[in-house]
């Protein structure tokens, strides 16, 4: 990711979220996770302290992914997302592993995802991610069922 994709990084964020979590999370709270985790002056710390990567097509921003830095051979993808009109094309697996080979020295690599985003979790599940614990998560005031899931990097 450039400093210039953050507007688009912003576009896909949100038509995203707002597909993704539909039923799941109140829209007004989406909008205020997303005024935050997404603004400007965040994705540029995100951007400087941590693998992100984007996808283009065609020319277009139509994806992103970032992930943590390693420690102790621990990773995390914090997120994927994708223009929702394009999912199931690979692209989000492209994603994933230029992003795992990005965390060289990595062992593990670890997501969170809402129990709900059944999209989500079965894109985890087809990758050989296994299901390491369940738990609530408080989220602006709204409960989440949310899954972790573990992928070993290691062969």
């Amino acid at each position: 990711m450039q400093v210039d994709d953050i507007i688009f990084v912003q576009e896909v964020a949100k038509s995203s979220w707002h597909d993704t979590y539909e039923g799941i999370i109140p829209k007004e709270i989406q909008d205020r996770f997303l005024q935050v985790a997404y603004s400007e002056e965040t994705l540029i710390k995100r951007l400087h302290k941590s693998p992100f990567l984007v996808a283009e097509l065609e020319g277009s921003l139509v994806g992103f992914a970032n992930f943590s830095t390693i420690n102790d051979g621990q990773a995390e993808l914090y997120a994927i997302y994708l223009s929702p009109n394009l999912q199931h094309k690979g692209i989000g697996t492209a994603l994933l592993e230029k992003g795992i080979q990005a965390l060289e020295g990595a062992t593990n690599l670890t997501v969170c995802v809402e129990k709900d985003n059944t999209i989500g979790r079965h894109f985890y599940q087809a990758k050989g991610f296994q299901l390491v614990e369940e738990f609530d998560d408080l989220f602006d005031g709204h409960v989440l069922k949310t899954v972790r899931m573990e992928l070993s990097l290691t062969k």
